[in-house]
């Protein structure tokens, strides 16, 4: 079974993204940031838990930056404001909880 780090690989500039698995409870996608590379601020009325599975990643979830390494977690809450940015590359994976 591949790891979930090796089911994406680093593009130059990019961002590329595969989703694992998505149904009507939620999914779960992998990501790829190279650096200087991000996603502007935006929310989502769902929950999520980012997990870094190699680099570092600087997350700012209601204006507080939390800067996360290989094997932290963050809990984002559905509603609250977050971006998200590589200050060097970086793999996460991101499971996305819809209420019920």
């Amino acid at each position: 079974m591949p790891k979930l780090s090796d089911m994406v690989a680093y593009q130059e500039g990019s961002v590329v993204s595969r989703v694992v698995v998505k149904n009507a409870s939620g999914s779960v996608t992998v990501f790829a940031f190279d650096q200087g590379e991000g996603l502007s601020e935006h929310t989502t009325p769902h929950d999520a838990l980012v997990h870094v599975l190699d680099g570092r990643a600087d997350i700012t979830l209601a204006g507080e930056v939390h800067r996360l390494e290989a094997g932290d977690a963050l809990v984002m809450p559905g509603g609250v404001p977050h971006a998200l940015h590589a200050p060097d590359r970086f793999i996460m994976s991101l499971v996305m909880l819809k209420n019920a």
